[in-house]
């Protein structure tokens, strides 16, 4: 499709909905990226959880979010886009602020009352589970207000906002930390989704169904499916293998920021945690073209061992550079493997089984998470005063090793055809 054909599509193929869900989307990437850039530095430095930050961002928060959709796509389908994200924004808009809560001074009485710990595994668990219904929303939407011809084309355009939310949030986050407090971050993303809120009740309309037919779910066909995709042994351990993708790149927020400031003394972390998402968009397009003729497989391995070998990078040069080239590598690492990644599991799924089986696709995300934040803790309490880069070369191990059992999956697992 050559550029005068894109923007045709771009004008016509898309209606009025399709703009303001994605603007609603780009924005709530803002605010949730912002919070993510800061959210362990903050319940470290400020909150006082020194030892447990990254198990709880990566257990109750990030881990939440990215399993719980398998259930709350049943509320989207019973209460329609609209009500489920006006429901969305205000659970963010309460729970950014609660979190913000424990970092403030007339907020101490209460924090101390219920304890620390306690008190933000609640309020994490909480806003995580409102977040949670963000990407069921959103994504159907693409979906129901797209052409065939455009489908491609919109859903591109939704990545890349979730990306430019992912670059831009983190650079946002530091200038509010320096000149507020780190605290307001997460107050600024509670006014962000209120703000969301708002413009969700007066500008999005719910998008038509057409003629879809569409199979109506529940929760006990939801833990039907979740039965069917257990008992698949050979499924769940590619997940599980495919989960170390997610561990290495979790620790971009929740090492990476303690690095940057303890070990080389740079207080902009935040500059560094956007290398990521800004490469990505950067690189995404290129290697599509580039890699357009690989195989799933190829693409995926090539791009995990990018990954992998990008924080010896980090490891073996103590210096900012060192860091912005290391995740500049693992960018393009992500942005190979990425886009082949739901092929190859869709390939993996039974016949007729493709359906039920990508929709607990993203399960690696929310496993990676919560393998990240205890690893995260450790390799800080462990190695960050006496061997910084002992840290990334473990990461390093631990991705090149994910990487070997995927060659070892696919060649032993994986029924080869033609």
């Amino acid at each position: 499709m050559n550029l005068s054909q894109r923007w045709h599509e771009a004008r016509h193929g898309f209606s009025s909905t399709f703009w303001i869900a994605n603007t609603l989307e780009l924005f709530e990437r803002l605010a949730f990226y912002g919070t993510k850039a800061v959210l362990a530095f903050f319940l470290a430095k400020k909150v006082g959880l020194e030892d447990e930050a990254g198990a709880l961002v990566g257990t109750f928060f990030t881990g939440v979010i990215f399993f719980l959709p398998i259930f709350t796509g049943v509320l989207v389908d019973k209460y329609g886009f609209k009500k489920t994200l006006i429901a969305c924004f205000a659970v963010f808009a309460s729970g950014y602020f609660l979190i913000a809560l424990a970092g403030m001074e007339w907020g101490n009485e209460l924090v101390a009352n219920i304890g620390a710990k306690n008190y933000i595994i609640a309020v994490l668990v909480f806003t995580a589970a409102g977040g949670s219904l963000i990407k069921p929303c959103i994504v159907g939407t693409v979906a129901k207000t797209t052409t065939e011809g455009s489908r491609a084309l919109g859903f591109s355009i939704y990545y890349s906002l979730v990306n430019l939310g992912g670059s831009v949030a983190p650079i946002i986050a530091y200038y509010i930390r320096q000149d507020l407090g780190i605290e307001f971050v997460l107050v600024m993303s509670s006014i962000t989704s209120l703000l969301l809120m708002v413009g969700t009740i007066f500008f999005f309309k719910e998008p038509s169904s057409g003629n879809d037919i569409k199979e109506e779910r529940s929760l006990g066909k939801v833990f039907s499916d979740m039965i069917t995709v257990f008992s698949n042994f050979k499924f769940i351990s590619f997940l599980i293998i495919f989960s170390g993708f997610w561990i290495i790149f979790w620790q971009i927020f929740l090492l990476l920021p303690f690095y940057a400031t303890d070990v080389l003394g740079y207080e902009k972390f935040e500059f560094l945690e956007s290398v990521d998402a800004f490469f990505v968009i950067v690189f995404s397009p290129l290697l599509a073209i580039l890699f357009k003729n690989w195989k799933a497989f190829t693409a995926m391995i090539v791009g995990f061992l990018l990954a992998s070998l990008a924080w010896i990078i980090v490891g073996a040069f103590p210096t900012v550079l060192a860091v912005v080239i290391g995740v500049a590598v693992f960018a393009f690492g992500e942005a190979t493997q990425a886009p082949r990644f739901y092929e190859y599991v869709s390939n993996l799924a039974p016949t007729g089984q493709v359906g039920t089986y990508m929709g607990f696709a993203f399960l690696p995300v929310a496993l990676g998470s919560v393998m990240a934040g205890y690893l995260a803790d450790w390799l800080r309490n462990s190695y960050m005063e006496t061997s910084p880069s002992t840290m990334w070369y473990i990461l390093s191990g631990i991705g090149l090793f994910s990487t070997l059992l995927m060659i070892v999956y696919d060649k032993l697992a994986v029924k080869k055809t033609g």
